[in-house]
Formats: C-alpha cells, structure tokens, sequence
C-alpha cells in the first residue's frame, strides 16, 4: 500500500465527523447520525481503495520524447495514459523534468473514461547544452468517491542530450534563398587575376591570357591549347567562437556562447548547401574542438558533436594565440567569422595587431553583441532625472560600440553587430553578401 495517497476530501469528512461529534455534547440526538457518518466514511474509504487497487495494470502511462533536445528552441514532450479500468477516473500526472528547468509546479489534470486513452503534450525550452535526465513519470488516480489516490510509476531514468540549436535549420535555408534573391542587385568587386581552380583544357583563341597555355597539350595537338580556369566554388569558410568570461553574460536566458553556438549550426548548414567548406575551432586560453573545413555528408554532425559540450573557461581570451594558430593551420586564404564579445574600444585596440595580423592573409569578420538591455533602455522614454542619466550612459555605451566598428573597418576589417536574437539571420546574411559581391 506504499502507494496509497489520503485525499483532501477524506479530511474534510472526517472534519465533518468530528464536528457532529462535539455537537453531539449540547445535542444528544445529533450522536446517531454521528456514528451513522464514520460508518459510512469507512465504508466509502474501503471501497474506494478496492475499486482503485483491485487491478494490477490498472493505468498505462508512456513518456516519449525526441531523440536529442534543441537549446533554446521549443521541444515538444508527449506523455500517453491508457485508463483501463472499468469506471471513469481522475488522474493526476507529474513527470520529473530534468532539474535544468527548476520547474517544481509541473501538473497535468484530466478526467478519463473507461477505456480512454489521452495524449499529453507540453513544451520544453533548454537554455543549456549538455545532457538532461528525466525521473518518473507519476500518474495519480482517484475515482468518482475521490478519498484516496493511487500512484502509478514508469519509465525513470531516461537521458537525453541537448545540441546547439538543430530545429529551425530548414526554416534558415529557405530564408537564405529569399535573402539570396534580394541581393542580386549587389555590386561585385573586381578581381585581379584569376582563380586557381581548374576547369577544362580549350582551344587557343585571340584574347586568351597566353600565361594559361598548356604547353604539353599543345605539343600533342600541334595547335595551341591553354587552360580555363572558373571562380572557386568550394570556398573555405571558418567559424572561431570565443570562450572567454566576455561571453558568458545572459541575455534573455542564453549566453553570448550559446546565441554564437545555435548561429554557427545555422551558418554551417547554409554554407554546406552552398558547397562551400565549413570548419570550427574554438579558443581562450588555447584553442580547442577543431573541426577542419570540408564540405562531406557528415560535416554538419562534425560540428555540432564539437559543439555539444563547450563551456565559457571564464579566462581572458589570448588572441595571440588564436593567431598563432591560424597562420599554421590555415593555410588557403579563407573566409574567417570570429564570434566574440568587446565592450569597450579599448578592449579591441589590446587585440587589434593580431586581429590585424588574421586580416592580413584572410578575409575576417568580426560578430560582437549589442546589449539588449541597453537597446531597451534607449528606446523608453525617460520619466524623472536618474532615468535621464541612466539613458545617457546607455547611449555613451551604444556609440562606444559603434566606434568599434570604425575601428575595424579602418583597417579592412568587417563587422556584425547585431542584438543576440537576431544573430542568426545576421550571419546568414552577411555570409551571402559577401558571396554575392565575390569578397573572398
């Protein structure tokens, strides 16, 4: 009987006794109908506890959930109750959520028929990656009489892993493609020489850059035959995210780390449909979880398994070493998107010789977050004078961040300042302009 639950409504009746009981003192009549009460709560209480306790597998309860969560995206769970018992019922359910949510109010309530089965859906929205762990799902039942409960358990123990962002890949795609279609009109820059990726072995004809001609070609056609080169489709494209303590302030639940995580997912999977090649490589004191740029079936899941787990170090981020890095290890001239997070111009001008030296031999830009708070902060309408003061500061602070961007774009270097909400369709944008214009 250890999962037999007294109802509020067994209380109240005994309360009820009770009370005719001490009535009964100044009234001796009222103490038959007293005894005649208890008798009958006893009787209701033993047979409500029959009726719910004579079946074995009296209710059937299923939690199904997907196979991974996706971070700060709504996942839907569903639970499945089958009451098998012969009268209808009340039941009470209480599933364990993983403690990441501190959500200790969860209940779901529904009345069922003999024979019904209900499903049960309500969403989860993870503001952390890693692994999450559901206990038992608790299934209370009660019947019409409702003075005792009976507690069903199942399935405790189930785990699932929380990625960066997944969800609305398909939704970015088709934006990209609406976005791609708006650019056309963009002016592309003119390039000096020609690419170096090969295409066919033609004839010579007048205009042709004699520099190209394949000269063992012509000896085995005694003609003239020189090689035609075209734009280089599959561009390397890397995305360095920093783990420093700069990104760990939480903007609406998420971090600066996990908003550039969930964007470096969606960037990667526009640029694999693109056929361009996607890599990674995280850095703080070191660098760490790389990923090499390719454009193969399984790359994507290359990238979001490094991502999985990656947590702010709360160190100060060396720059230096980042550059170190990527002059060894990327070779090819590359199209380098830097997730990191400056708030003061003097914090860019400690890191601009190396942010300078990346630029250099690479086409770089660099994503930092505007403080949404501050946006908001900006927009209202001050009431008394610590309001006015309050917005002031808040704008010294905006434009600070604005003078960063002249700063960067002085010496060559882009820019993606952007609320992290928007952060997504702002890289994805910014990635297409720089394809259309032919930057890289």
């Amino acid at each position: 009987m250890k999962n037999l639950y007294i109802n509020t409504r067994f209380y109240m009746a005994l309360l009820a006794v009770g009370s005719l009981y001490v009535l009964a003192f100044f009234l001796p009549l009222l103490l038959w109908f007293a005894h005649a009460l208890l008798i009958a709560c006893i009787l209701a209480l033993a047979s409500d506890i029959f009726l719910l306790f004579a079946k074995e597998n009296a209710v059937v309860g299923h939690r199904t959930l997907p196979e991974k969560l996706s971070n700060g995206d709504r996942n839907e769970i569903r639970v499945s109750v089958k009451n098998n018992y012969p009268v209808a019922v009340s039941v009470n359910i209480i599933d364990e959520i993983p403690f990441q949510f501190q959500k200790r109010d969860f209940l779901l309530t529904k009345s069922m028929k003999a024979g019904e089965d209900v499903t049960f859906q309500y969403p989860l929205v993870p503001k952390v990656r890693g692994s999450y762990h559901f206990g038992k799902l608790n299934v209370y039942v009660k019947s019409v009489l409702g003075l005792v409960s009976r507690r069903f358990k199942f399935q405790d123990g189930d785990s699932l892993p929380c990625y960066p962002s997944f969800i609305h890949l398909r939704k970015y795609e088709l934006m990209a493609l609406q976005n791609e279609f708006m650019m056309g009109g963009l002016k592309k820059i003119r390039k000096l020489g020609h690419t170096m990726e090969f295409e066919q072995i033609k004839d010579y004809v007048p205009g042709d850059d004699i520099r190209t001609i394949n000269w063992k070609a012509t000896g085995k056609r005694n003609q003239l035959m020189v090689n035609q080169y075209q734009d280089e489709k599959s561009q390397r494209i890397f995305l360095m995210i920093d783990k420093g303590r700069t990104m760990q302030m939480p903007f609406n639940g998420l971090s600066p780390l996990d908003y550039s995580v969930n964007a470096v997912m969606a960037l990667s999977h526009i640029i694999l449909k693109k056929n361009d090649r996607a890599g990674l490589m995280t850095f703080s004191r070191k660098t760490e979880n790389k990923v090499a740029a390719d454009n193969k079936s399984g790359q994507l899941r290359k990238i979001s398994e490094a991502l999985y787990q990656i947590e702010t170090d709360f160190f100060e981020s060396d720059f230096s070493r980042l550059y170190q890095d990527v002059k060894f290890t990327v070779g090819q001239r590359s199209l380098i998107l830097l997730f990191t997070n400056f708030e003061t111009l003097d914090a860019v001008n400690r890191q601009m010789k190396y942010l300078r030296g990346i630029a250099k031999n690479h086409l770089l830009v660099v994503v930092f977050f505007r403080n949404s708070e501050l946006h908001d902060l900006i927009q209202t309408n001050p009431e008394n004078m610590k309001d006015v003061y309050d917005q002031i500061i808040a704008e010294k602070l905006e434009f600070e961040k604005k003078l960063i961007m002249q700063e960067l774009r002085k010496y060559g270097i882009y820019s993606v300042y952007t609320l992290p909400e928007n952060l997504n369709i702002e890289v994805i944008n910014k990635y297409l302009e720089i394809k259309a214009r032919g930057l890289l």
